[in-house]
């Protein structure tokens, strides 16, 4: 994929390195809490892009490179929401999935901020912006999900595998 994010001779920056301003209905969600508790559970930087819909530096962000095998679980609570089999190297420098893990815990809103059309997605479970969605990712969807490494934690497969068995041990 071609790298669109800017550069230093380039003023010009990526769709995906503008945040958003986009009103999301936080009164469906099911993790809710108290901005006070956000800022006390999350890091700076996951406060602001999760919270206040930011986006961080391409390049220097902690998932773009990350090969390991493994599911991505929003940094807000513990829904988990790509899978790394979806994960692929776009160029642009933020972790990028043709898809969610599933697609009724990724909401999507047009997001009309700084004079473009995008779509911007974020948790239905906690609300957290995610990033945004394009038209311009591989294989049968052709969609590229550029993701905020600051919205997301990173498990193993082993590690994903064993908080399944919890899971599913509490449920039975």
């Amino acid at each position: 994929m071609k790298n669109t994010s800017s550069s230093p001779s380039s003023p010009e920056k990526s769709a995906c390195a503008l945040p958003s301003h986009v009103a999301i209905d936080l009164s469906k969600t099911k993790v809710q809490k108290t901005e006070e508790e956000w800022r006390r559970l999350l890091t700076p930087t996951q406060y602001r892009v999760t919270r206040e819909q930011g986006t961080e530096p391409p390049f220097r962000n902690e998932y773009w490179d990350n090969h390991a095998d493994g599911v991505y679980f929003s940094s807000c609570s513990d829904t988990p929401l790509f899978d790394s089999r979806d994960k692929f190297d776009s160029g642009t420098g933020w972790p990028s999935f043709t898809k969610p893990i599933d697609a009724a815990l990724v909401g999507e809103t047009t997001d009309t901020s700084h004079g473009m059309r995008r779509t911007e997605v974020h948790s239905n479970v906690d609300g957290a912006h995610l990033g945004h969605v394009f038209p311009d990712g591989p294989g049968p969807a052709g969609l590229r999900y550029c993701i905020n490494s600051a919205s997301l934690r990173f498990l193993s497969r082993a590690e994903y595998d064993a908080w399944l068995g919890k899971r599913n041990s509490k449920q039975a």
